[in-house]
């Protein structure tokens, strides 16, 4: 079977019983990048082999892992911080599976995208999650279709882009309330609620670092 185990976001601590103990019982654990995840296994003692899937590998590697799979092996797919599947190349991988009817089996535990959610202090009942807003193709005509979105909006973004993505917001959504969270787990974690103006002037003049998750 296939496990979906979700791993740490930043603090180390946030790792479940149950997905220690599946990363030690399985055949294989699958990893975006391998030198990151032995961090997380040498400090649980883990010492499954691990092989690197990520968005770079071809069908020769999916259908290795698929292959195992089918011949009674057990793996474990981790990324590179919180649960797989959620914006990285995890998806494939399941999607593979589930078609090679191998059962499916998920390890709940650390996810940014929650955790931004519960910490904004905006509505959380009904939200939309968007993952990383496109680059080029596609990103105007999503940004004029949320215009009139009212539920809860949650972006990721990286810290070379939030400046841009906040005007974008501000250009298309208006000037809304948002929560922008970063180092989420971490030691200099923060929550900035504020208007989306007030955080492009913050960002001007602080320079943006660590992963972000807009909350608007």
């Amino acid at each position: 079977m296939l496990y979906i185990v979700s791993t740490p976001i930043g603090n180390l601590e946030d790792m479940t019983l149950r997905a220690i103990r599946i990363l030690k019982e399985v055949d294989l654990i699958t990893a975006e990048d391998t030198s990151h995840v032995q961090i997380l296994l040498r400090k649980y003692e883990i010492s499954t082999p691990v092989m690197s899937y990520h968005s770079y590998s071809g069908d020769e590697k999916l259908e290795k892992i698929v292959n195992l799979l089918k011949e009674g092996k057990s793996v474990a797919v981790v990324s590179d911080a919180g649960t797989p599947g959620i914006s990285d190349p995890a998806y494939s991988l399941i999607k593979r599976a589930i078609e090679g009817n191998v059962k499916i089996v998920p390890i709940p535990g650390a996810s940014s995208l929650l955790a931004a959610i519960v910490m904004s202090g905006k509505p959380m009942h009904n939200f939309l999650y968007l993952g990383f807003l496109p680059l080029k193709k596609g990103r105007q005509t999503l940004l004029k279709s949320l215009a009139e979105e009212h539920r809860t909006i949650v972006i990721f973004e990286a810290p070379h882009r939030i400046l841009r993505t906040l005007s974008d917001l501000k250009e298309y959504l208006g000037d809304r309330d948002i929560a922008v969270c970063r180092e989420i787990t971490k030691i200099y974690e923060e929550a900035l609620r504020m208007k989306i103006s007030e955080a492009i002037v913050h960002f001007t003049k602080t320079k943006p670092r660590g992963e972000f998750v807009l909350v608007i």
